[in-house]
């Protein structure tokens, strides 16, 4: 163990490289397909009931097995795992891309699920057993962050440019290039510390109970969204969701080589981590969601130039995330950067809310934007490096898995959640303005502007207690303040810090 953590590969920062461009490859991914639906829609004639699982296959299949490869990462080894995640993830892209028929392309978004969830939780823990000292770490990290807050704007504008001007088939083949250099590169490159695994014996209960649950509550939250929050499949779904990961608790709780040891996430700063993510993951894909459709349909923006508005909200997130974030994250508490950019990226909402028919892109949204890209990189960055605080190596797949999947689980209740408010204050805006409008056309994008602002206006209230969940869960302290936090694995305390090799804030 002591071997490991003393260890220092000299080719680190090339091996930064590769990480991160499976990290922008998967995060592109998630949003790039979103602009290019309607276009696979039509040309393959899928129908509007269907439409959604080419959306909803992905989801299900990467959210319901995010543990299990974190775990898979911590067994085989986390650069095998990692290769193994972007070959079949570049096949599964190329299948998509080939698809001939509805059926053909929702099985390949399902697999590209399933790699996914191979793929993230490995390079986020290769990032942590890489990168060890603590003002590397910071900017290692600090480049990670950017790209996994800014990667899905990205999306937008690579979508708008594939649709626009070749077809969507090209919105899969794209990651074929991606897929192939960094897994050339990690094969060349990626040293993973000796002794870091966990050869410990799967656990199969944990494994079924975890993606039935996950897989469960992701889906029960795209019901409520199709078919409202009371109906009997939505219920059902979440009631299965509770019992079953109630049941993984108790099975976590009993078992001698559990699928997520409960120390990974009992620790206080971990679980503020997992929280404050998945509130601010919520928030983000509510604005995402609901400027797209601003842009283009009341604003007239084409795919394009939908996309190029993006942009300086991913310069936002690059500048927060390198430029002060990495700066001041070996100088300064964590919750004194999260809790600030949270808030400040609240601001920035805050600021979107006065949208309206007539709004001036430079004078109000390009200034929400950047706050919010400012806030997010700022916040982002130290949650990605800290969310495997105080982990001895062989949990660091699996505490990585739990940073994608509070993502993951945030997003798809963002999706559900602000687009039944937006859908709602829509609806209740048109009935009471019907009896004295003048064009039924100018009454529909009132309304539909009313109900964004609705919903923006919720999610600054979900960023606002992001914020106060970071400033009150975590606690860990600066490398200069000589404050350590108790670690509560194993029940070993801050002695148990000497045998950690992924130190967060500590030389």
């Amino acid at each position: 163990m002591p071997e490991a953590a003393a260890y220092v590969d000299p080719r680190r920062w090339k091996a930064l490289i590769f990480i991160a461009l499976a990290q922008l490859m998967v995060v592109l991914d998630a949003t790039i397909v979103n602009i290019a639906l309607p276009s696979a829609q039509q040309d393959l004639g899928i129908t509007d009931a269907n439409r959604q699982w080419v959306i909803t296959a992905y989801a299900l299949a990467f959210g319901g097995l995010l543990l299990f490869g974190g775990r898979v990462a911590d067994l085989w080894g986390r650069k095998r795992t990692f290769i193994i995640g972007l070959t079949g993830f570049a096949v599964a892209s190329a299948l998509g891309g080939a698809a001939v028929n509805q059926g053909m392309l929702l099985g390949a978004r399902a697999l590209q699920g399933v790699f996914g969830a191979l793929l993230a939780p490995a390079a986020l823990s290769l990032l942590a057993v890489t990168f060890t000292e603590a003002k590397e770490r910071a900017k290692a990290f600090g480049i990670f962050g950017a790209i996994a807050g800014g990667g899905g704007a990205v999306g937008l504008i690579l979508g708008g440019v594939l649709t626009e001007y070749m077809n969507w088939r090209w919105t899969f083949f794209v990651n074929i290039p991606f897929a192939v250099v960094a897994a050339t590169g990690a094969y060349l490159v990626i040293r993973e510390p000796a002794g870091s695994r966990n050869t410990s014996r799967l656990d199969v209960p944990g494994v079924i109970l975890a993606t039935l649950g996950l897989v469960s509550l992701v889906y029960g939250f795209t019901r409520a969204e199709s078919d409202g929050w009371l109906a009997g499949w939505t219920l059902a779904l979440f009631a299965a969701a509770v019992v079953l990961l109630l049941a993984f608790v108790l099975v976590e709780s009993k078992v001698k080589a559990p699928l997520l040891p409960l120390r990974v996430v009992a620790e206080r700063n971990r679980a503020g981590i997992y929280a404050s993510l998945g509130l601010a993951v919520i928030g983000m894909f509510g604005l995402f969601l609901f400027l797209t459709y601003y842009l283009q349909i009341v604003k007239g923006y084409t795919p394009v130039t939908t996309g190029l508005a993006f942009l300086p909200m991913i310069v936002g997130m690059i500048t927060g995330s390198t430029q002060i974030g990495a700066r001041l994250m070996t100088r300064v508490r964590p919750r004194l950067l999260m809790a600030p950019g949270f808030t400040v990226a609240a601001l920035g909402m805050l600021v979107l809310t006065q949208i309206d028919l007539d709004t001036s892109y430079p004078a109000l949204i390009l200034p929400g934007f950047l706050l919010m890209g400012l806030g997010m990189g700022t916040a982002f960055m130290p949650a990605m490096s800290l969310a495997t605080h105080g982990v001895q190596a062989r949990d660091a797949g699996v505490a990585s898995a739990m940073v994608n999947t509070s993502q993951q689980v945030g997003g798809a209740i963002g999706t559900a959640l602000l687009n039944t408010i937006a859908a709602s204050a829509t609806t209740a805006y048109a009935t009471s303005h019907a009896a004295g409008a003048r064009s039924l056309d100018l009454l529909k994008l009132q309304a539909m502007v009313h109900g964004y602002t609705t919903a923006i206006w919720w999610a600054v209230g979900i960023l606002a207690l992001a914020g106060v969940i970071a400033f009150t869960f975590i606690n860990a302290g600066n490398p200069g303040g000589g404050r350590q936090v108790a670690s509560s694995e194993d029940g070993e305390g801050a002695a148990h810090e000497d045998e950690v090799h992924v130190p967060v804030m500590a030389h």
